[in-house]
């Protein structure tokens, strides 16, 4: 074994390199440890031997080399110590000149810092005030509330908040490809908190997080849409064609319909519902849903209505649905309300007569969606169209996934009610691309060549509307009654009247509550996530 090297003690090194029992190089006037590790050196600043015996003393027990003199965090958590011979100034200045910089996580990149702030600076100066422009009372919660929310520790608000920021953002630079994986990548880490949060249960702690990420989601929802192609295909999809019961496999370019929508909205409907006995004692969703209008929901049916002629021959479909099982070929309905059409004997044969509870579930859906439109038809610029997604029912989300023409026709004219927001980005040209996808499903083989001849009188708004174009749309000028057919400052002075009678939004949903008291809420579900890649901006 080799002899050891003689080693000589330094008795004049510096006071850290003493504590952390490291040989000191003596060089002055900061010794080589010292510079090498960006930290003061009682050679060039006497005061830090102050600061290393007061830290020894507050925690004897703590190993010298523990304490952080570079982190802002150690000073911020501990006044300066106060010694003799120190004067305040002393102890208060920095302990090296130029001061360490922030120690930050190894993982965060400084260009995603960078984008950070820059997603939340956008978001308070500008993105908040676009889903406040029905009620800018609401402006200081999305402003400043929201984000302080965030901030506090939900990290599936903060992630909303940064995703839509990032689509607002994309609108105005389509192709800046880092907004665009931004955005997926926000929404995506918002849905699977958000989803982690609900399967741990809703209470008092999270119900308002969860309420206002669930409205952030709906908005990027909706946004989104904006980015895809006017033309989606309808992937791998196949149905039977009602005219000559043969299969058909849907081709590139068949419009699909914005499930999407309805899914995320109907999520906000979900959370609102249940955690109702936590929200109502909340001033910030208080606010929120009072800012909405009133729904005042007419039933009746008939051509007095403006809408009322899209349940023209409801009593003749509904009668078909459940009226006969028998194998003739003559008694099975044409989806398109004409005459029958021809099926397989083999189809009539596992035919069985529609269960009294799903004509009326039909029956329900129908009338209750066109009321929607009748009401939001007259106040188009309080955002009341955006209740049709949220307050429509269960089963006609299934009428339109079965794509029966009357859902179709009723979702077109929805479409149309979107033209009166048209200068909102997240809406813009919503209306135009929506409803000529919609009215392009009756003009193609998609229905038969009769369709477009029959529902033609019930689409015929819609596309006149869709279409219709002047320059103050731009900066939200109403459309001229004769065109929209209603003067929606003369119907919002009648609604505001009955709203003052009846109470405001969040009486309407304690009348609701109360009626659906004894019903078991189920979770909410979360609304399935589908980038839109940058390629279809």
């Amino acid at each position: 074994m080799p002899p050891r090297r003689s080693h000589k003690k330094s008795r004049t090194g510096c006071r850290r390199c003493k504590s952390r029992k490291i040989k000191c190089d003596e060089v002055h006037p900061r010794c080589g440890n010292c510079v090498k590790h960006g930290v003061a050196c009682d050679f060039e600043h006497p005061e830090a031997l102050a600061e290393l015996q007061a830290a020894a003393a507050e925690s004897p027990s703590t190993p010298a080399t523990t304490v952080n003199f570079g982190s802002p965090s150690s000073h911020a958590a501990r006044p300066a110590p106060v010694t003799p011979g120190v004067s305040h100034a002393a102890a208060a200045a920095p302990l090296c000149r130029p001061p360490p910089a922030p120690t930050f996580s190894q993982t965060t990149p400084p260009s995603q810092r960078l984008l950070e702030l820059r997603l939340m600076h956008h978001y308070t100066a500008m993105t908040c005030k676009t889903f406040t422009f029905t009620a800018p009372v609401t402006e200081d919660i999305w402003k400043i509330t929201v984000p302080n929310l965030a901030f506090s520790g939900s990290q599936h608000l903060a992630d909303a908040i940064l995703a839509v920021a990032a689509l607002h953002l994309r609108s105005m630079a389509p192709d800046d490809k880092e907004l665009v994986r931004a955005s997926h990548a926000y929404m995506a880490a918002s849905l699977a908190e958000y989803s982690a949060a609900l399967t741990k249960g809703i209470d008092h702690t999270n119900a308002e997080s969860l309420f206002l990420t669930s409205a952030l989601i709906a908005f990027q929802s909706t946004a989104t849409r904006v980015f895809m192609k006017d033309e989606v295909m309808v992937d791998g999809e196949n149905d039977i064609d009602t005219n000559t019961g043969r299969q058909r496999h849907h081709g590139s370019g068949v419009y699909a319909i914005p499930f999407s929508w309805f899914h995320s909205f109907q999520g906000v409907k979900a959370i609102t519902a249940a955690s109702w006995q936590y929200l109502r004692a909340s001033s910030v969703v208080t606010r929120v849903i009072n800012s909405q209008a009133v729904l005042q929901l007419d039933f009746t049916a008939g051509p007095e209505t403006f809408f009322g002629h899209l349940l023209e021959g409801l009593d003749e479909e509904l009668a078909a649905m459940g009226g006969n099982d028998d194998t003739s070929a003559a008694a099975s309905t044409n989806p398109l309300g004409g005459a029958a059409a021809p099926v397989p004997s083999a189809e009539c044969q596992q035919r069985k007569p529609a269960a009294a509870e799903v004509i009326n579930a039909t029956r329900q859906a129908y009338q209750h969606a066109v009321a929607v439109l009748n009401w939001a038809h007259k106040i188009p610029h309080k955002g009341a169209p955006l209740a049709f997604p949220a307050t429509v029912s269960r089963r006609f989300i299934e009428l339109l996934e079965e794509r029966r023409p009357r859902a179709l026709a009723i979702l077109a004219c929805f479409f149309a009610l979107l033209k009166s927001m048209d200068s909102i980005w997240w809406l813009q040209g919503m209306a135009r691309r929506e409803v000529l996808g919609v009215v392009s499903l009756f003009n193609s083989d998609f229905f038969g060549p009769d369709a477009y001849r029959t529902w033609w009188p019930h689409l015929e708004w819609a596309m006149r509307i869709a279409l219709y174009e002047h320059p103050g749309l731009e900066t939200g000028e109403p459309i001229p009654p004769e065109v929209w057919g209603a003067d929606w400052y003369a119907e919002e002075r009648v609604l505001a009247e009955g709203q003052e009678r009846h109470g405001g939004y969040v009486r309407h949903i304690e009348l609701l509550s109360q009626m659906a008291s004894n019903t078991v809420q189920s979770t909410p579900s979360v609304p399935e996530f589908v980038p839109v890649t940058g390629t279809q901006s």
